[in-house]
């Protein structure tokens, strides 16, 4: 381990020895990131979106309309505050709160930094850290799903109702799976305190290949390929993002479970999604991306790991995850609710499961470095991971023709009209005519001749 990381990494006995003044500026820095990361982060996805469809995007308020996010926010807030009458009123009040408060609270064990000195005290630039602080993030975005099913169900109304249960259904399957992919992370650092997590990325082990000895990569991205995948496609479908946004399914549900909310109530749970998605990044950034350690070329300079520096390596990797969750949005379409749900029981979880016993045997072996052979077959199973779920099942079928259509209707079925668009002649007015003049109607003639 060299020596930087030993001065700079922090560890569980360096928290709770703060200043209240300094424990209060950081609580205040993590609430105003996870705010101004959710305006900048609409701004971003509006406008990388629009870059995607050639489009401008916001332009026109404040310089590369910076300031539009600010401007809904307050055509939102003046908007009229309707309460639908059948619907709950203090669960009704409570519901957008708690999915916001749910996405801030997990900031609190984000590290964005390492030990700095802040007005001559030497403090850790996170706000807390306990020893399970992983499984605090757990709890956090797994009562974010509390407010969703709460709003729906308080408005009284049937659509938002369905759209809460469907996110219900949505958020627990794929908590299942993220929760598996953590497993790993904590096998793998021995910890579940994310200074440690970061510290265990970072610790400069060597690697012997082929003789050759290297410096083996830290970034648990790499060594732990498949629950990195995993856990990303987890966090998409946690935080309700395209193309797992079945919650809302404006085409099916009329919004989803937000339907009946409006004014600063509606701003709470748009904000609620963005503030996840910026948090769901950064927690990503800490489990897989070396938290807030510099990528390797700038790991040259000795220096990139300390100081303020790290929190600009932090925010880097926190923007680059955002980008892919707007990329995603920009670029998929929605998938039908049974193939969403197929994929999480049926793909990541069993996978899951699976890497998790293959790590387990592979640190069971002593006279092999643990490190190498994780290395060694991480790397080949995440890339048959992605190759299992984007590879097509089966060649597509050419499309029958209209005949072939019309051959293959089974006995019984609905009539089809005729192929030749000529409407066959009614009974009842070929009856009536042929009462008025029997001479004149010949068997089978058209109405509309007669």
């Amino acid at each position: 381990m060299s020596p930087i990381y030993l001065a700079q990494d922090p560890t569980l006995a360096d928290f709770g020895r703060d200043p209240w003044w300094l424990v209060l500026g950081k609580i205040v820095f993590a609430f105003a990131f996870g705010l101004l990361a959710t305006l900048l982060g609409v701004w971003f996805e509006r406008r990388v979106v629009g870059y995607m469809q050639v489009r401008p995007g916001p332009n026109q308020v404040g310089p590369f309309g910076l300031l539009q996010t600010l401007a809904d926010g307050l055509k939102m807030a003046f908007k009229e505050d309707i309460l639908p009458k059948a619907a709950d009123k203090v669960v009704y009040f409570f519901a957008p709160t708690i999915s916001v408060i749910c996405a801030v609270t997990a900031l609190s064990v984000v590290p964005f930094g390492p030990m700095v000195s802040i007005f001559g005290h030497h403090t850790p630039l996170q706000v807390t850290d306990v020893p399970v602080a992983v499984l605090l993030l757990l709890a956090c975005s797994s009562m974010g799903v509390y407010g969703i099913v709460l709003g729906g169900w308080a408005s009284g109304s049937t659509y938002p109702l369905l759209g809460g249960l469907r996110s219900s259904a949505q958020m627990i399957s794929y908590e299942v799976a993220m929760g598996l992919s953590i497993v790993a992370v904590f096998m793998t650092a021995g910890t579940m305190s994310t200074s440690g997590i970061v510290a265990a990325q970072g610790d400069g082990t060597q690697l012997t290949i082929f003789g050759q000895t290297v410096p083996a990569p830290g970034w648990y991205a790499i060594l732990l390929l498949p629950s990195f995948i995993i856990f990303f496609i987890a966090t998409v479908g946690e935080t309700n993002r395209a193309p797992f946004d079945l919650p809302e399914a404006e085409s099916e549900l009329v919004a989803g479970f937000m339907t009946e909310y409006s004014s600063l109530k509606f701003a709470l749970f748009m904000l609620s999604e963005y503030v996840a998605m910026v948090t769901m990044s950064a927690v990503t950034t800490t489990l897989f991306l070396g938290g807030w350690r510099a990528p390797w070329p700038i790991t040259i300079w000795e220096g990139a790991n300390s100081g303020w520096w790290p929190m600009l390596w932090f925010f880097g990797k926190v923007i680059a995850l955002v980008f892919v969750f707007v990329w995603l949005r920009g670029t998929l379409p929605r998938l039908r609710y049974d193939q969403f749900m197929r994929l999480g029981w049926k793909v990541l979880l069993p996978i899951n499961l699976v890497w998790i016993l293959v790590l387990s045997g592979l640190r069971s072996i002593e006279d092999w470095d643990t490190r190498g052979k994780v290395i060694a077959v991480g790397i080949p199973a995440g890339i048959l991971l992605v190759a299992t779920i984007f590879w097509p099942s089966r060649k597509p079928k050419p499309k029958p023709t209209t005949q072939e259509q019309v051959d293959n209707r089974p006995h019984g079925s609905f009539p089809l009209p005729p192929m030749d668009l000529q409407v066959p002649p009614s009974p009842r007015i070929t009856r009536v005519v042929a009462e008025r003049e029997p001479a004149n109607i010949v068997a089978g003639s058209d109405s509309r001749e007669v």
